[in-house]
C-alpha cells in the first residue's frame, strides 16, 4: 500500500510524460556564445539547468518540447538545445528576440 501511495503523490508531483531523468538531452552540452567562445550547459534530471560562461555563472530550468531541450535563464535569455537529424544545434534569444540572437553546434560531452 505504501509503494501505490508514492507512486500516486510521485504522479501529483511529476507532470505525465516528462520523466526528464530518460532525456537524450541530460548532461552537460559543449556549445559557443554570441562571441564563439566555448562553454558548457549542464541539464540536470530534477529540470534545472546550469551553465558558465565567462566566469558567469547562469542558472534556469528546462523541458523538453518537440525533440528540444528549451532553457529559460534567470538572466532572461531563452536557449533551446534542438535535434537535427545526429547532430544537435544551440539556438539562443534575448528577452526581446523573435529570431535566435546566436546559433551554434552542440555537442553532448558527458
Amino acid at each position: 500500500q505504501g509503494s501505490a501511495m508514492l507512486s500516486n503523490f510521485l504522479a501529483m508531483v511529476v507532470p505525465a510524460g516528462e520523466n526528464l531523468a530518460e532525456s537524450e538531452f541530460v548532461g552537460t552540452w559543449q556549445v559557443e556564445d554570441t562571441g564563439g567562445r566555448s562553454f558548457n550547459i549542464t541539464l540536470l534530471p530534477s529540470g534545472t539547468a546550469e551553465a558558465t560562461r565567462a566566469g558567469e555563472g547562469m542558472n534556469g530550468t528546462w523541458a523538453e518540447e518537440d525533440r528540444s531541450a528549451v532553457i529559460t535563464w534567470d538572466t532572461g535569455w531563452t536557449t533551446k538545445i534542438t535535434r537535427t537529424g545526429d547532430a544537435y544545434v544551440k539556438t539562443a534569444y534575448d528577452e526581446t528576440a523573435t529570431t535566435p540572437t546566436n546559433t551554434s553546434a552542440a555537442e553532448k560531452i558527458g
